[in-house]
């Protein structure tokens, strides 16, 4: 060993993904979703309402209010996003919802008939890294949103050595998944967009 390196002694699961469904948050579900938030290392500081946020909401920085936020848009039956699991384990989210549900992103406006819902973060636990996860999630994602009716996925990543908004995915993931570049917004996102209607 190298000097100065240190093992990695953090557990890592390997995952049978061709096992992985996909559940949207509902208020059925929410007692999922609120506990994978709670877990160890979960973004339950932000509980996925940066982007959702209205003017005055964003005036509260508490988690515990960005989490009554979520929760009021779910039991109102706003799509907010996917579950993926295994089994009985969760093991990823994707946050995909209509794009008027969300803050202004910095895509393209709409153009008449377009259907645009917003693939717009992920988080997957860290013992679950490393195996592909958030290109499984990305296709849980578009289906999802095919299947609801939308025409495009439009998603907002950054370049692999970006210090910030990490958490929206890289750009050469969404090329892979078959993506195009549709602009930028702001410094370091770009905006990437898949027509997604009429396909299987």
């Amino acid at each position: 060993m190298p000097p100065g390196a240190r093992i990695d002694r953090r557990r890592r699961e390997t995952l049978d993904l061709e096992a992985l469904t996909f559940t949207p948050v509902t208020a059925a579900t929410w007692p999922r979703f609120e506990a994978f938030f709670s877990g160890p290392g979960a973004p339950k500081h932000c509980w996925c309402m940066v982007w959702r946020r209205t003017s005055e909401e964003a005036k509260l920085q508490d988690g515990a209010d960005r989490k009554r936020m979520m929760k009021a848009r779910v039991e109102a039956g706003t799509p907010v996003g996917l579950l993926a699991s295994i089994g009985e384990q969760t093991v990823g989210w994707v946050s995909i919802g209509p794009r008027e549900s969300h803050r202004n992103l910095g895509g393209p406006p709409a153009e008449e008939g377009e259907r645009i819902w917003s693939l717009a973060c992920f988080y997957v636990p860290r013992r679950f890294r490393g195996q592909a996860l958030v290109r499984r999630l990305i296709v849980g994602a578009v289906d999802h949103a095919r299947s609801a009716g939308a025409t495009l996925v439009e998603a907002y990543p950054v370049d692999e050595d970006a210090p910030s908004y990490r958490f929206m995915g890289f750009v050469g993931t969404f090329l892979d998944a078959g993506f195009h570049p549709a602009g930028r917004a702001g410094v370091r996102r770009h905006v990437m967009r898949l027509p997604v209607a009429g396909k299987l």
